[in-house]
Protein backbone atom coordinates (compact mmCIF):
# COMPACT_ATOMS: atom_id res chain seq x y z
CA UNK A 1 0.00 0.00 0.00
CA UNK A 2 1.55 3.28 -0.65
CA UNK A 3 0.01 6.62 0.72
CA UNK A 4 0.67 10.23 -0.69
CA UNK A 5 -0.85 13.38 0.77
CA UNK A 6 -1.85 16.50 -1.48
CA UNK A 7 -2.36 20.09 -1.04
CA UNK A 8 -5.68 21.29 -2.85
CA UNK A 9 -6.38 24.77 -3.15
CA UNK A 10 -10.30 26.23 -3.44
CA UNK A 11 -12.42 23.78 -2.05
CA UNK A 12 -14.79 25.00 0.52
CA UNK A 13 -17.31 22.50 1.06
CA UNK A 14 -18.42 18.69 1.03
CA UNK A 15 -19.75 19.16 -2.56
CA UNK A 16 -15.99 20.21 -3.38
CA UNK A 17 -15.15 16.99 -1.97
CA UNK A 18 -17.06 14.96 -3.45
CA UNK A 19 -15.75 16.83 -6.50
CA UNK A 20 -12.17 15.50 -6.04
CA UNK A 21 -13.08 12.19 -4.54
CA UNK A 22 -15.20 11.63 -7.61
CA UNK A 23 -12.43 12.28 -10.12
CA UNK A 24 -9.63 10.74 -8.14
CA UNK A 25 -11.71 7.94 -7.93
CA UNK A 26 -11.49 7.12 -11.86
CA UNK A 27 -7.62 6.63 -11.45
CA UNK A 28 -6.68 2.92 -11.87
CA UNK A 29 -5.20 1.29 -8.75
CA UNK A 30 -6.55 4.05 -6.19
CA UNK A 31 -7.80 1.92 -3.08
CA UNK A 32 -8.90 5.13 -0.71
CA UNK A 33 -9.42 8.77 -1.08
CA UNK A 34 -9.85 10.97 2.10
CA UNK A 35 -10.30 14.79 1.33
CA UNK A 36 -10.94 17.61 3.64
CA UNK A 37 -12.07 21.07 2.66
CA UNK A 38 -11.43 22.95 5.80
CA UNK A 39 -7.79 21.72 5.72
CA UNK A 40 -7.53 21.38 1.61
CA UNK A 41 -6.05 18.37 2.09
CA UNK A 42 -6.04 15.19 -0.30
CA UNK A 43 -4.83 11.74 1.05
CA UNK A 44 -4.79 8.93 -1.54
CA UNK A 45 -3.65 5.45 -0.96
CA UNK A 46 -3.49 3.16 -3.84
CA UNK A 47 -2.40 -0.32 -4.53
CA UNK A 48 1.15 0.66 -6.37
CA UNK A 49 2.96 3.79 -6.71
CA UNK A 50 0.63 6.49 -8.17
CA UNK A 51 1.93 9.06 -11.51
CA UNK A 52 1.45 12.10 -9.83
CA UNK A 53 0.68 13.50 -12.91
CA UNK A 54 -2.60 11.85 -12.88
CA UNK A 55 -3.77 12.68 -9.20
CA UNK A 56 -2.71 16.62 -10.27
CA UNK A 57 -5.27 16.07 -13.73
CA UNK A 58 -7.69 14.70 -11.81
CA UNK A 59 -7.85 17.53 -8.93
CA UNK A 60 -7.56 19.96 -11.94
CA UNK A 61 -10.70 18.36 -13.86
CA UNK A 62 -12.37 18.91 -10.65
CA UNK A 63 -11.98 22.75 -10.73
CA UNK A 64 -9.27 22.58 -8.52
CA UNK A 65 -5.86 22.98 -8.35
CA UNK A 66 -3.28 20.52 -6.03
CA UNK A 67 1.00 20.14 -5.23
CA UNK A 68 2.12 17.35 -3.63
CA UNK A 69 2.68 17.83 0.54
Amino acid sequence: MNTTAYAVTGMTCGHCEGSVRSEVAKIDGVTGIEVSAASGSLVVTSESALDDSAVLAAVDEAGYRAVRA
